[in-house]
């Protein structure tokens, strides 16, 4: 492809332009409540002592499916910018993905440099700016879509296996409201330019009392982005949704296998133990916890819920804190290693690449 618009963009999602304070701040933030939760909630619903005595009786076959599910969650992991991004080749969508992990879930505030860093990455792999910047777009949706979907799921499972879903009927009904909310704006959006204008407009009418109360509203037209936006999504959505669809719940899904078979393993693969819809479930509905941005990849959130929700559909306290601690290591500690290589084989090879073009 040849690279068009690459400045535009670029300029946008630079970490330079970034505001470097606010930035810390909520980093600290990030990290005084993965602190609170680790050290002060987790103890109240789960045992990290009995989590370790029931690690030391896992098996080694236990240890051997998990391995196995994390080297298939790390290869679906590469599809998704594949899907998303005409040519791409999939190790480069892996190289692409695998980085910007590593930065925005491993560095406490740092989901805008992965932004960053997907863009520079896909520019110099060839991609035209704005069909990088659609890429990206459309990769950042649809995990937010499967993010929203999965709690629904696990509602779904709760109450088709009988597993006492009244407790949980509330956080279905919110994730079905806001994804029933955000799918229908975007397919308005997506369906025709007059229908984006439509919208845009309407936008800017609801924000219009505001106008007055905060600055930064003040002269903003929302109308014309949506148009933009529709017009930069319109062709890479219409053909490639469907596959963008599949890697993404591809990933979900095999993220919850290495719980699942976790868990398993920990309980002890001759008894009855957790069910795979009690486990999906839990799963599923803790994901609502990737909704709050306080800190990366939901780390600590999400796992204060993931372990309350497996501790109420049967599991021990330690089995459930010892699966989730082995879930958030196995899927997390892989991929920000990864990340970290492809971001530094990556940077070299761009180096290399630019020093040849400067002494043309």
């Amino acid at each position: 492809m040849v690279e068009s618009n690459a400045s535009e963009p670029q300029k946008s999602n630079n970490p330079g332009g970034l505001d470097k304070k606010k930035s810390i701040i909520l980093g600290l933030v990030g990290l005084v409540f993965i602190v609170i939760i680790f050290w002060k909630v987790i103890p109240q619903i789960g045992s990290y002592s009995d989590a370790l005595t029931a690690l030391k009786a896992m098996s080694s076959l236990a240890i051997v499916l998990i391995v196995a599910c994390v080297l298939l969650y790390l290869l679906t992991y590469g599809l998704p910018f594949m899907a998303a991004t005409p040519g791409l080749k999939y190790w480069r969508s892996q190289q692409v993905n695998q980085a910007a992990f590593a930065i925005s879930n491993g560095v406490p505030g740092g989901g805008a440099v992965g932004l960053a860093v997907q863009f520079g990455m896909l520019s110099t792999f060839g991609v035209a700016g704005t069909s990088a910047t659609a890429a990206i777009t459309a990769v950042g949706l649809w995990s937010t879509f499967v993010t929203l979907f999965f709690p629904v799921l696990g509602v779904v499972a709760i109450t088709i296996f009988g597993l006492g879903g009244d407790a949980h009927a509330l956080t279905g009904l919110l994730g079905i409201g806001i994804l029933v909310a955000v799918v229908s704006v975007f397919v308005l959006v997506m369906r025709s330019e007059s229908l984006a204008v439509k919208i845009g407009a309407f936008a800017n009418r609801l924000i219009k009392p505001l106008r007055k109360r905060i600055k930064a509203l003040a002269t903003i037209d929302l109308q014309a982005p949506i148009v933009k936006f529709r017009a930069d999504m319109y062709e890479v959505l219409k053909k490639r949704w469907g596959a963008l669809t599949a890697a993404q719940i591809a990933v979900s899904f095999t993220q919850f296998l290495i719980l699942y078979v976790a868990l398993r393993g920990v309980e002890g693969w001759d008894s009855a133990g957790t069910s795979f819809a009690a486990a999906f479930a839990a799963f599923a509905i803790a994901q609502i916890g990737l909704m709050i941005p306080i800190t990366p990849g939901g780390l600590g959130t999400v796992d204060a819920a993931l372990i309350a929700l497996l501790v109420g559909f049967g599991a021990s306290t330690g089995a459930a804190t010892a699966a989730d601690l082995v879930w958030r290591a196995a899927s997390f500690i892989p991929q920000i290693g990864i990340g970290v290589v492809a971001l530094i084989a990556w940077y070299r090879k761009a180096g290399q690449a630019l020093a040849q073009a400067s002494r043309k």
